[in-house]
């Protein structure tokens, strides 16, 4: 048997395993795995294996064939990464296929008999099925089967959960809070932790019995009865999942003992994603690919890591091709919704939003992508109404509080905004937007304190995204603190973590200059000049920046370092009509250039000028200061004709003569007045 092939006896046995005790999204899991498995190379092309690995998609389309840079040129940033480090040996192997710890027969217990225990299971399965939970339990009361004593507990458990949520909307109405609980917990802990106690539980019994002690808070104890479940039978996918949301730390993820087998990558890969290590994520699943080539669910996590990351483009083009090998899918399109939102790309929006409408509207995740359409067209209430929906569909799903909160933010309803970002930190403590959401809004109360607390609970959570360390700085900037030196350090936080705005140079630079941290200003301010030049943006900062440094290396008596940044702030017009008065420029002066004696005049000449400062005006009463004298004439004289220029400028005001720059006029006019 091929080393693949184990792979496929492992995954085809479970998903049966699995369906047939209706654990049905984890059959599913399996099922979906079991057709990503790349066929071995040496294996024939007629194989059945080999078909259905290729059946999901045309040989055009399939990614099965194609290795996943073929999406875009940028979509193979992030593999250069990781193949560089898999060089080095960081990444732990996958274990070679087929070698597990545990085999998938059929248990033998399973209580079937010739007395009919299998057509009563037949039974309580159809019951099970139409989701008439109780009736299930019933057909299998005195069934002493392992296969069969799961079933009936499942079927209490959910009927306990369908009760619950029923009352709840009497109760509470759908979206309230409440504190009712399922009725059938004590009595399945009582029967689950016996036959726990004497051996007689199997591996999915274990997993039911670690869903009731986590819905009643026991999580420790739930923790290890999860691994006792994956250990014996690592293909339920759903006791993964449950184990992941028990593990709120790394310390928590290190301490488990699991046994080796490649399903653990997959968990791990999904835990690192949790908890934000993206990167580590990112490793594991780049192993994963090796075997699952054509994996929907690895491609989407890829996606999503990248989103989570800021790579927008390179996670888009993957989403984009997800949706064209499987036009109905609709799990993990609401993460790409929110990246489309992030991006402004309003008719990609419009059509993913029309595509899941047709394919199943009343999924949660199509009300999110939908809500997050009427978001980008400024319909707020419309969007708070498809939020709403999908919280009655699944009052579990963290996106839709979160983002429901955002949309609330935006109609100035700061209450239902707190609430909606509270109810969201509730299910998972561990949502830094939810936390960085209610900074926000306490920051708008003007509670800076408040604000502070929860912005350093979200830089936390969320170390290295920029965008909440300037949050948090601008917080300490703000009147009620001033406390600049602790935004500095924010700021230096946020310029270490890839601020792709620039708002961190910028800032750090402005403090410093007010702190009177000159020589630190004059170091931020050059490399925020940079910035700018390297990514050809132009406005006020540039000038701010251009100015500031003129000063600062007049102050410093380097002259020449002085005259490049004056030069440069009069060739400067902004993004107006820049190339008439540069062309005035060139035909007056030809480009002269100042000696010590001129760059000094002019320098006081610039900084008395006031609102003229970087305009027209200033222009030309630089060219014909230019022409009126020569370096040889002294300092006094200089200065006479400097101030008649001055007093021509002046004038020039007074008759409502405006610059053409206003941008850079009205920095420079506000830096004066702070001044």
């Amino acid at each position: 048997m091929s080393s693949k092939e184990s792979y496929r006896v492992e995954l085809r046995s479970a998903a049966r395993q699995l369906s047939d005790r209706c654990l049905y999204s984890a059959a599913k899991w399996a099922a979906e795995l079991l057709i990503d498995i790349e066929p071995d190379a040496h294996a024939p092309a007629s194989s059945a294996s080999s078909s259905a690995a290729s059946a999901r998609a045309t040989p055009s389309t399939s990614s099965a064939a194609r290795p996943l840079s073929h999406l875009h040129p940028a979509a193979s940033a992030y593999r250069r990464r990781l193949r560089s480090a898999a060089s080095s040996g960081d990444i732990a192997a996958t274990p070679p296929a087929g070698v597990s710890y545990i085999s998938t027969p059929v248990p033998d217990d399973d209580g079937f008999n010739s007395d009919g225990g299998n057509d009563r299971y037949l039974l309580a399965k159809s019951y099970f099925d139409c989701r008439d939970y109780r009736r299930a339990a019933h057909a299998l009361r005195g069934q002493t089967g392992k296969k069969a004593g799961f079933l009936r507990c499942y079927a209490l458990y959910l009927a306990g959960e369908k009760r619950k949520e029923e009352e709840m909307i009497e109760l509470d109405g759908s979206l309230g809070k409440s504190d009712v609980v399922n009725s059938e917990l004590i009595s399945l802990e009582r029967e689950l932790s016996s036959l726990r106690r004497i051996g007689s539980i199997d591996s999915f019994g274990l997993y039911l019995y670690g869903l009731v002690l986590k819905d009643k808070g026991c999580e420790s104890l739930a923790v290890t009865v999860f691994v006792e479940s994956v250990n014996s039978f690592p293909w339920n996918w759903s006791a993964w999942s449950e184990l992941q949301s028990l593990c709120t730390s790394t310390d928590t993820l290190n301490k488990l003992n699991l046994k080796n087998h490649w399903m653990k990558d997959f968990f791990l890969a999904s835990a690192y994603q949790e908890l934000k290590m993206h990167e580590e994520a990112l490793k594991r699943y780049e192993c994963l690919l090796g075997v699952f080539r054509s994996s929907d669910y690895i491609q989407s996590q890829i996606a999503t890591a990248l989103y989570s990351l800021r790579e927008l483009d390179e996670a888009e083009v993957i989403f984009e091709d997800l949706l064209r090998n499987d036009p109905y899918r609709v799990e993990s399109m609401d993460i790409y919704s929110n990246l489309l939102y992030a991006k402004e790309c309003f008719s990609a929006l419009s059509f993913l939003a029309h595509r899941v409408f047709l394919t199943d509207k009343y999924r949660p995740e199509s009300c999110c992508i939908i809500a997050n359409y009427y978001s980008l067209k400024g319909q707020h209430e419309k969007s708070v109404l498809y939020f709403r929906r999908a919280l009655k569909l699944n009052r579990k799903y963290l996106s839709a509080w979160t983002l429901m909160g955002h949309e609330y933010v935006e109609m100035k309803n700061t209450p239902a905004a707190i609430d909606a970002y509270r109810r969201a930190i509730e299910i998972n403590p561990r949502d830094y937007r939810a936390w960085y959401g209610l900074g926000q809004t306490y920051e708008v109360m003007n509670m800076p304190f408040y604000a502070l607390y929860y912005f350093r609970k979200s830089s936390y959570l969320q170390p290295n995204d920029s965008r909440l360390w300037i949050a948090m700085a601008q917080c300490y900037e703000s009147a009620p603190l001033q406390m600049l030196e602790e935004a500095i350090k924010c700021y230096t936080r946020a310029a270490n973590s890839n601020d792709s705005e620039g708002i961190a140079l910028h800032q750090l630079a402005k403090l410093h200059g007010v702190l009177g941290h000159s020589e630190q200003a004059a170091f931020f301010y050059k490399k925020d000049l940079e910035r700018m030049e390297a990514e050809g943006r132009q406005g006020p900062n540039m000038v701010e920046a251009m100015l500031y440094l003129a000063r600062y290396y007049k102050s410093e008596k380097k002259l020449e370092e002085a005259e490049f940044y004056c030069t440069r702030l009069l060739d400067y017009t902004g993004e107006g009509d820049g190339k008439k008065s540069s062309e005035r420029i060139e035909d007056s002066s030809n480009r002269f250039s100042l000696d010590g004696h001129w760059t000094f005049w002019f320098m006081k000449f610039f900084e008395n000028i006031g609102v003229a400062k970087a305009s027209e005006i200033s222009l030309l009463a630089y060219v014909k200061f230019r022409a009126m004298g020569s370096a040889q004439e002294d300092c006094q004289s200089n200065k006479t004709k400097i101030d008649a220029m001055m007093n021509h400028s002046h004038l020039t005001e007074k008759h409502n003569i405006r610059p053409s720059n206003t941008i850079a006029c009205n920095v420079i006019t506000e830096n004066q007045h702070n001044e």
